[in-house]
Formats: structure tokens, sequence, C-alpha cells
């Protein structure tokens, strides 16, 4: 299931069942923490590239376009778990817009 649907999907079954936080299922409450970790390190994965550009003051290869797109495509997803109060989802895609956005002027700078 996408990440947009299954948030709708959890909505109306919070607004309909009033579940409680934290769940009382042990393993739901280790669900939550696990996508909560997943949510910090997913981004991480970008930083080797951030790394390369900063560390040889060259973008040689590395689209601009892409990861400009990458850090305002991300944005109303924030924007998204801002106004849902998702944490999961403002870390991490609060992360993808300041390394994306890292990138791009990194980009911009060495090209």
């Amino acid at each position: 299931m996408s990440k947009g649907l299954y948030h709708l999907h959890r909505r109306k079954r919070i607004h309909v069942k009033h579940e409680k936080f934290p769940h009382p299922n042990k393993w739901i409450r280790w669900l939550d923490h696990l996508v909560l970790s997943l949510a910090i390190l997913g981004p991480m994965f970008d930083v080797p590239q951030l790394y390369q550009i900063y560390s040889t003051k060259s973008a040689a290869g590395v689209s601009f376009y892409t990861w400009f797109l990458f850090a305002f495509f991300a944005i109303p997803w924030m924007i998204y778990g801002i106004v849902h109060k998702e944490k999961p989802i403002v870390i991490s895609y609060a992360l993808w817009i300041l390394i994306d956005s890292a990138i791009v002027i990194g980009v911009l700078m060495y090209s």
C-alpha cells in the first residue's frame, strides 16, 4: 500500500475506533518505533552522495533537476505530516528536504 493511501486508511481507523496511543498491543507499539527509526534512517542514505559532492568539490554526474525535484516534492509530504500530526512523516521529510537541498546547493556550487 502506498504511503499516502496508508495514512488515509489510518485516519479512518482512528476516527472510527478511537485507537489508544501508545497502542496496547506490543506488536503495534514495536511497529510504531520501527517506523520512527526508519524515518530517521531513510534520509541518511543520501549522505554518501552529499559527502562525495563536498569532499571532491565536484558534482559531475549528479543531476540538479532530480535532486531539486526530490526536495520540492518532499515539501507537501512534510506539510501533510504537520497537519495530521504524524511524527514519522514530519521527521523523515524534514530530513529529506534538508539533505536534498544541501545536495542541490552542492550541485550549483561545484558544477
